[in-house]
């Protein structure tokens, strides 16, 4: 609460009132989400599906949320929104009471196949984690909730120790393997929700490219007027890549490519100078032509 609290105040000092921000499920609380709407400030946030009224909808839609009529290709995955009331709570010092009311807001839930193998996958090594702590005696104090919600440890003088899977709590988990959840008070389709949601992976996923692709892992710069320099011209990259990235959305490029694929692929034109000659340009093949095309960018040529 206390990062977006400086966020609102940093918004308002700048003269910022129309800004939409998009946040992690880890900052995902009743206080966060009532200081945004107190802030008229417009969101998209990841939530989980523990959450009363989150698990009350997908109870109702679980089954809606494998039609193919809800499936969005280019995502993978199946999507639907329902409008919901959001209890909204407002602490008033000068008055000495909490005003309530009700926040239009709009619940937007997910179903991806792919994430469901993943996540199916991921608990099967978990639960093979706690078990080995159990048998070996090796249990961590951070896991201790987890060995009582999924086990049950008996012991006897003649069998001794033994371990039982609690397979109802096991089911419980595996009914959400795929699904998860977006909270807004603004974006009423699910996969322009998701979209957004997502856009802030490529800026993410950018600073990794600052130590590879990029070629920031040793910043290589003597004085700090250079690296600032240099961090200036890595920000402006990922701004380029965040457009290259909404403009492959808007054309269904990522139908057939990832953006990292697209880059490799045009990666490979090749440009060389020489006093004596210009500017010779290496091939651009078809299939290269028709990404440029689609960017709405001219092919280079000669």
């Amino acid at each position: 609460m206390k990062t977006v609290k400086q966020l609102m105040a940093e918004f308002d000092v700048m003269g910022y009132r129309k800004v939409s921000v998009i946040l992690d499920r880890g900052f995902y609380s009743k206080e966060n989400i009532d200081l945004l709407y107190k802030n008229h400030q417009k969101f998209i946030i990841g939530v989980k599906l523990g959450l009363k009224y989150v698990k009350e909808v997908l109870e109702e839609e679980r089954e809606n949320l494998q039609l193919w009529s809800n499936l969005q290709t280019q995502f993978g995955a199946y999507g639907i929104c329902r409008t919901i009331e959001w209890d909204y709570e407002q602490q008033r010092p000068y008055k000495g009471d909490i005003l309530k009311s009700t926040r239009r807001a709009y619940l937007h839930l997910f179903y991806n196949p792919e994430k469901a193998a993943k996540d199916q996958a991921n608990m099967n090594d978990y639960l093979s984690i706690l078990y080995y702590d159990l048998t070996e005696g090796t249990k961590k104090e951070y896991r201790m909730k987890d060995y009582d919600r999924y086990f049950e440890v008996t012991t006897t003088p003649k069998r001794g120790k033994k371990i039982q899977p609690k397979e109802d709590a096991m089911r419980q988990v595996a009914r959400n393997y795929g699904y998860f959840a977006l909270l807004s008070n603004e974006v009423k389709r699910p996969f322009e929700a998701l979209s957004l949601y997502r856009s802030k992976d490529i800026v993410e996923k950018g600073f990794g490219n600052l130590k590879d692709r990029l070629n920031f892992r040793r910043m290589r710069t003597s004085s700090e007027l250079s690296l600032n320099g240099k961090l200036f011209v890595e920000f402006i990259a990922l701004i380029y890549l965040s457009y290259v990235k909404k403009k492959m959305q808007d054309a269904s490029l990522f139908e057939k490519w990832t953006l990292q694929g697209l880059l490799d692929e045009l990666d490979t034109i090749e440009r060389f100078e020489s006093p004596d000659h210009g500017r010779l340009l290496g091939e651009v093949t078809k299939k290269q032509e028709e990404i440029y095309n689609a960017l709405g960018v001219e092919p280079p040529s000669l």
